[in-house]
């Protein structure tokens, strides 16, 4: 994990929120961005918060709102843009609106950071424009690779040049906490706020750490590893709604939770409907309304998960037709954008390489979604293409969106996979799957699983150790779930109980190895503790079997 003295291993392990959070304002730009908040208070300003419309953007945007009622200030308001009508980032309509409800101060949340026509827009009318976002910022080929900003009053972003902060890695949602911190630090006293109180939007900041894959190291494993203890207690009541919706002990919470439960149905509000829906839920404290929100946001998901499925299909059937190429482009006019990056995740997870998935679009673009395999960076790959050929980019390393004209959209295998070629990672000599060590089956215990436990929250720059069991033999064979698509392998100890090892999505002729109760095997797995119907249970989940 890169942990190579005492000392880093006692800070990874127990985590310290006062000692491991860095001083806001070692961000830059941050001293001006709460001046000029501070300022917009003190002048009883209008000030809208204009948050991206997915698990990052929405969190952060119910980071400012919570922090604004706080202090009792009435005139705010929240505007979060459909992923459908309006597109990411700011929009010149939107900005039209907000001048005309005598909006003075604009605060971006995760997004915003390639919107240089639209802040001038703004600008223009009379609004200030504070950018926080954590995207990497546009670079002009033309002007020599210098960045080309918005004319923003503030631009918080760790990952523009100049800025010097600590952890540059932080997500959109993480940002937005840090700007809170930083209005606290410079006013709580003022406004009557205790020490400490801001932790409890800890819960958004965690959520949306895990939620948007950025590296849990450095200050976002404290915001992680702090926010999920906020979530196991947290008062929100949409939020206590959609996990018993979903059967999930809100004490036992996971960072598996996190991203496997709570964040899609934050995103199926975005992908399927309006995403106003999903700050609604985290934001409200009405019981009536978040039942109805958290009902809503679960059947949008498994709307969601059907339409996802057909696509893959659909996508397979194409791919079995054509030749494998490095880069894999394909796409269909009539395919939800919202979903995009779904398919592209599981083309990537399927055929182990950087996925460009186009869709629906206006009448002249077609809107699209990118994945990397880890190969490549997503952003420096779209750069490369000749110009023109994009219309438009954004994102960071391992994900981004794009737009491209219907005329050239058939020129864009060739020239990813050419730009591929170039810049692509060098290959090295460690392999596919790093096993952390070997474990027998008399060790799946609750010792062994709290010692494991204290490396969590596991994800993206942490993830959770591999084990090999060597030589173990399969007892039996199961398929489960309602269409019985998931596999359980039971083994047993040398104490004769049983250790089952599952897989979801897997059945027993996915491995290169015939699975067949009663032969020996060698199972590669992580360890977890599951909370099905409230029963914990220790048990592997099964990565790979040799």
């Amino acid at each position: 994990r890169g942990i190579a003295t005492r000392q880093a291993a006692e800070k990874f392990l127990n985590p310290d929120y006062e000692r491991d959070c860095y001083d806001p304002f070692l961000i830059l730009n941050m001293d001006r961005a709460v001046e000029r908040i501070l300022r917009a208070i003190d002048g009883s300003e209008k000030i809208v918060v204009y948050g991206d419309y997915d698990c990052d953007g929405i969190p952060g945007s119910v980071i400012l709102h919570d922090f604004f009622k706080k202090i009792g200030y009435k005139n705010f308001s929240n505007y979060i843009p459909h992923r459908h009508k309006e597109g990411y980032g700011l929009n010149t309509d939107a900005v039209d609106e907000f001048a005309k409800s005598s909006t003075a101060l604009l605060i971006t949340v995760d997004c915003g950071i390639t919107d240089v026509e639209e802040v001038k827009h703004a600008q223009s009318l009379g609004i200030d424009v504070i950018i926080t976002d954590h995207h990497i910022p546009p670079i002009d080929a033309a002007q020599g690779g210098q960045e080309t900003l918005p004319p923003a009053y503030a631009i918080l972003n760790s990952k523009q040049k100049g800025d010097t902060y600590p952890d540059k890695m932080l997500c959109g949602a993480g940002v937005a906490f840090k700007l809170v911190q930083g209005l606290i630090k410079k006013k709580g006293k003022e406004w009557g706020i205790k020490d400490g109180w801001e932790k409890w939007l800890l819960d958004m900041a965690g959520l949306a750490t895990i939620a948007d894959l950025v590296p849990l190291q450095n200050e976002n494993r404290t915001l992680a590893y702090y926010g999920l203890k906020v979530l196991r207690k947290s008062p929100r009541v949409g939020l206590q709604k959609l996990l018993r919706k979903m059967n999930v002990n809100q004490r036992e919470l996971t960072e598996g939770d996190v991203a496997f439960m709570i964040a899609p149905r934050i995103n199926a509000a975005s992908r399927m409907d309006i995403p106003h829906e999903a700050f609604r839920l985290l934001s409200t404290d009405d019981e009536n309304v978040a039942d109805e929100l958290s009902d809503h946001l679960h059947n949008l998901n498994d709307e969601r998960k059907g339409l996802v499925a057909s696509m893959v299909r659909e996508a397979k059937t194409h791919m079995e037709a054509r030749e494998m190429r490095e880069v894999i482009v394909i796409g269909n006019p009539k395919w939800r954008p919202g979903v995009l990056g779904l398919l592209a995740s599981r083309l990537v997870e399927d055929y182990r390489r950087p996925a460009f998935v186009w869709g629906r679009g206006e009448e002249i673009e077609l809107k699209g979604s990118c994945r990397s395999d880890g190969t490549v960076n997503m952003v420096e790959m779209m750069n490369g293409v000749s110009e023109g050929l994009f219309l438009n980019v954004g994102g960071h390393e391992f994900s981004g969106g794009f737009s491209v004209s219907r005329e050239k959209v058939h020129l864009l295998e060739d020239e990813l996979v050419l730009v591929y070629q170039k810049i692509r990672l060098a290959e090295t000599s460690i392999p596919k799957i790093l096993i952390d060590c070997a474990l027998s089956l008399d060790e799946i215990n609750s010792e062994t699983y709290r010692k494991i436990e204290k490396l969590a929250p596991f994800g993206i720059g942490n993830p959770k150790p591999t084990f090999l069991f060597n030589n173990v033999e399969i007892e039996e064979v199961k398929n489960f779930g309602k269409e019985k698509n998931h596999l359980e392998l039971i083994f047993k100890n040398s104490r004769g109980e049983k250790v089952s090892a599952i897989g979801f999505f897997t059945s027993a002729n996915d491995f290169k190895k015939e699975i067949i109760a009663g032969t020996t095997t060698n199972l590669i797995a992580t360890f977890e503790k599951s909370f099905f119907r409230n029963r914990a249970e220790l048990r592997l989940r099964i990565v790979d079997i040799l």
